[in-house]
């Protein structure tokens, strides 16, 4: 059984078929879209989610995903719970390693030194180009979103705490 939601926003394309000149792709979500987006990510709501996108053919099995993602997210005041938008912006880069055999999740990924950027292995050349958008969207999202000048104020200390229960207690303890 798998609890994980489903992703509000889906695009596959078979990079089977990209040629070497590659392909242009423009991804945008529509209004249902959108509310399952906001829903998915916990925000109040997403007003705009769009991505131009690159793919290239690097080698028979190799692949370059490039994408400028930009997205307006309404998200509550950490202080104030009043709404806060905020307009996000990223570049996305990835290379895709196409491998019908990849390796058993939980297995364990050797880098030499100084690699930085592994490519992904991906199983299937029928590729969802939403999936690493979502990600970084989600990466994205602030998470305590603060209202423009809000700020948080401890509630006043009173001169004197309360006496204890146990005070009296001790009281007649004393007493006794």
């Amino acid at each position: 059984m798998n609890d994980k939601p489903a992703p509000p926003l889906r695009h596959f394309f078979d990079l089977g078929d990209l040629s070497l000149a590659g392909s242009r792709i423009e991804i945008s979500a529509d209004r249902d879209q959108l509310a399952r987006l906001a829903r998915w990510c916990g925000v109040e709501a997403v007003s705009a989610f769009g991505a131009q996108l690159e793919l290239r053919r690097l080698a028979p099995a190799r692949f370059a995903f490039e994408a400028e993602l930009e997205a307006d997210v309404v998200q509550k005041c950490v202080v104030t719970l009043e709404p806060v938008a905020a307009h996000i912006a990223r570049r996305v880069s990835r290379e895709l390693h196409f491998s019908p055999h990849p390796r058993p999740q939980g297995g364990e990924l050797t880098l030499a030194a100084g690699d930085e950027d592994v490519p992904e292995e991906i199983a299937s050349l029928d590729y969802d180009l939403a999936a690493p958008l979502l990600e970084e969207f989600v990466l994205s999202i602030d998470p305590y979103p603060r209202k423009l000048g809000a700020t948080f104020e401890p509630p006043a200390r009173e001169a004197e705490p309360p006496e204890s229960p146990f005070a009296v207690l001790k009281k007649l303890g004393e007493q006794g």
